[in-house]
């Protein structure tokens, strides 16, 4: 299974952080947000990986090269201006063929054990759901008996930017910039859309408070 690491947002809310350096190599606990990810992935048994970026891109690929540092082969998906979630897949899906592949934002922290999701998906598309953080209060989706549902009974939850999504579920969508969620919602109305839930460390990594926060709980690990 190929994976995916959605890299190419410009990061306004970390402003004036990201005014010289994209959100995915911000700096914390001695190395850019980014490289946990790969670090994550190379122990979870992925060895192709896409990056796309958009903002600052040139450095990301300067930094991370070939990925043969991690194990990895990195291959990239350039946008010469952000195509928001769904659109940047959409470009990408030439790099990642026509099975299932897995899907994670660059600016999230998790200690989510990556190999869980080396398995066959069943519909379009699995989300990791998780508790929702107090800038979020709402959540996004409901998880109820192994499915993400837009609407009905159940706790609504937080989808933590880590999935699995079958090709598929871009059918008939034209280039451009377009969100990801709204694919989702149409699938999960067809029930065509897993979940499990996630009680491990999830942060989105949005703003200098939570970027000091993921600082804090790395250094704090290390000692």
């Amino acid at each position: 299974m190929k994976a995916m690491i959605l890299a190419a947002g410009k990061g306004e809310r970390l402003r004036p952080l990201t005014l010289h350096t994209p959100k995915p190599l911000l700096p914390v606990a001695g190395q850019p947000l980014i490289e946990y990810h790969l670090q994550a992935l190379a122990a979870g048994g992925f060895d192709e990986l896409v990056i796309n970026h958009a903002w600052l891109g040139e450095q990301i690929v300067a930094r991370l090269g070939d990925g043969s540092a991690w194990g990895l082969q990195i291959r990239y998906s350039a946008e010469e201006q952000p195509l928001e979630t769904g659109g940047g897949i959409l470009r990408a899906l030439p790099l990642l063929g026509d099975e299932p592949f897995l899907l994670v934002n660059g600016d999230i922290f998790s200690d989510f054990p990556f190999a869980r999701l080396r398995r066959p998906l069943a519909g379009l598309a699995h989300l990791v759901l998780v508790d929702n953080p107090a800038h979020h209060p709402a959540g996004d989706f409901i998880l109820n008996e192994g499915l993400a549902r837009s609407e009905g009974p159940g706790q609504r939850l937080t989808y933590s930017g880590i999935g699995v999504l079958h090709p598929r579920l871009f059918d008939g969508c034209q280039a451009g910039a377009f969100k990801l969620a709204p694919l989702l919602r149409e699938a999960m109305r067809e029930g065509l859309v897993s979940a499990e839930y996630y009680a491990g460390r999830w942060i989105d990594v949005g703003s200098p408070e939570r970027l000091a926060e993921v600082e804090a709980l790395l250094v704090g690990s290390a000692g």
